[in-house]
Order: C-alpha cells, then sequence, then structure tokens
C-alpha cells in the first residue's frame, strides 16, 4: 500500500489570539501546512511553528490565504489573477525567509479556505497560483483538492501536485467539499471521520452527501488544526492506519 501523508493547518495564532494545539499535533503528523500571515499567523508564531516543525523532523508548506482575518481567510474576494499571483508569492517569500534562517526548506504549498475552494473549480485562480509556485521554486509540490483544477494547473505547468482528501469533510456528488454554510459539512463524530480516511487511503473511495460513491486519489489527509478535537483526532487517526498497516510518508521523494 502506498504511504498516506497527513497535513494539518497551524500556526494560525497570531498577537494575543491562540488557536490549535500546534506542538502536539506535530507528533502525528507528516506536513505542516503554516500560515503566512494574511488569513491568520504572523511573524512570531511563523518563526515558532517553522522551528517545531523542523525538530519534529515535519515537513513545511506554505498555507497562503486571502487577506482577511477577519473572516479567517474563509470569505471569497474575487481578485484579477494577477493580484492572486502576487498574493501567493508574498507569502511564500515570508515564510520562505523563516525555513532559511532555520535551516530548512519548504517542502510544498497548500492554499487556504476560500483561496483552496475557488482554486478547486476556477481555473484562472488555479492557475495563476501554480504560475506563482513555478517561478518562486519549481521543487514544491502543491496540495489541491483531489481531481481538482488547481492539481491540473500544477501538473500543466510541470509542478509536482499532491491529491488532497479530508476525513472530516461530507463531499458533493462532484468530488467537491459542502461549503462549511450548509448543514451536515463537517463530520465531527470522530469514529466516522476515521472510516472515511480508511475508505479514502485504502479503496480511493468515498461515499458524498447523497450516498454517491467517489473515486477520489488519496496522496495526502488534511486535519483541521482549528478543531477544538484536533489532537484527540490525530491520535485516534494514526493509532488506525498503523493497525491497518498504512504507511505514513515521512519524505515526498518516497515511492
Amino acid at each position: 500500500m502506498k504511504p498516506i501523508d497527513l497535513n494539518c493547518d497551524m500556526g494560525e495564532s497570531f498577537g494575543a489570539y491562540k488557536l490549535g494545539n500546534d506542538r502536539e499535533i506535530l507528533g502525528f503528523i507528516t506536513s505542516a501546512n503554516i500560515a503566512c500571515g494574511y488569513h491568520a499567523g504572523d511573524h512570531n508564531t511563523m518563526m515558532e511553528t517553522v522551528n517545531e516543525a523542523r525538530k519534529r523532523g515535519v515537513n513545511i508548506g506554505a498555507h497562503p490565504g486571502f487577506p482577511d482575518l477577519q473572516g479567517f481567510g474563509r470569505r471569497e474576494m474575487h481578485l484579477h489573477p494577477d493580484e492572486i499571483y502576487n498574493l501567493v508569492l508574498y507569502q511564500l517569500g515570508a515564510l520562505s525567509s523563516f525555513g532559511k534562517v532555520a535551516h530548512t526548506r519548504l517542502a510544498h504549498i497548500k492554499p487556504h479556505g476560500a483561496l483552496y475552494n475557488m482554486a478547486a473549480a476556477d481555473k484562472a485562480t488555479a492557475d495563476a497560483i501554480a504560475a506563482a509556485v513555478a517561478d518562486f521554486d519549481r521543487n514544491l509540490i502543491v496540495f489541491g483538492l483531489a481531481g481538482s483544477q488547481l492539481i491540473t494547473a500544477a501538473k500543466e505547468k510541470g509542478l509536482r501536485a499532491a491529491n488532497e482528501v479530508f476525513a472530516d469533510r461530507a463531499y458533493r456528488p462532484d468530488g467537491s467539499l459542502m461549503p462549511r454554510s450548509e448543514h451536515g459539512s463537517v463530520i465531527h463524530e470522530a469514529d466516522a471521520a476515521i472510516h472515511q480516511a480508511l475508505r479514502m487511503a485504502k479503496e480511493g473511495k468515498v461515499a458524498a452527501a447523497d450516498g454517491t460513491e467517489i473515486d477520489v486519489t488519496a496522496d495526502t489527509i488534511c486535519i483541521h488544526g482549528d478543531n477544538p478535537k484536533a489532537l484527540e483526532f490525530a491520535r485516534k487517526l494514526t493509532a488506525a492506519f498503523a493497525k491497518e498497516n498504512i504507511p505514513l510518508r515521512k519524505n515526498w521523494d518516497e515511492e
């Protein structure tokens, strides 16, 4: 069975506001998506999170979002592709500087929130993100919703792409995620989320909200760090993977 990456969005504290159990969760994941100061995070949190991830041997990635602290980057902003290119490039550069000082490098990029969802469906948005990554560092792996426009755009630019699936989110029949504004979009029961994750990893299947069976490619599975029960879920998920002999991907150069 192919190795599966476990990623988590983190580094989302800023100023006096503290989010997540980043240090604890780092012990159960293989990739950290670190906020770059636009939707969350700040310079102090970025430095701390990069250093902690490096110490734990966790892959470090940029988690750029829209400049929307009030909405946590989950509100759509309809920007020109050039502006999306620029804001992604800006945030890549910011996080990369902390990586340089910490004697490590970025391994991947995963857009956040509304930017992620828009890139999944809108080709122009996906192309702008892929172009920024290609111009910044062609070695970066692009994390995107499995089978989405962002995965296609990355491959068209000659970049490596990782199909991302979600253990705790409900799917639509077309393979997109149900919007958080809709009832039932988030799976709160840990056992149900773990069952969904195992099916995606082992069978390449997930049941949509209406019962439709969807084919998915699972290269990396997301754990939401802002969930109050994220640490407990991370423990249970890694234990379930070990029980099913599903290996975790420690290095993206693994075959």
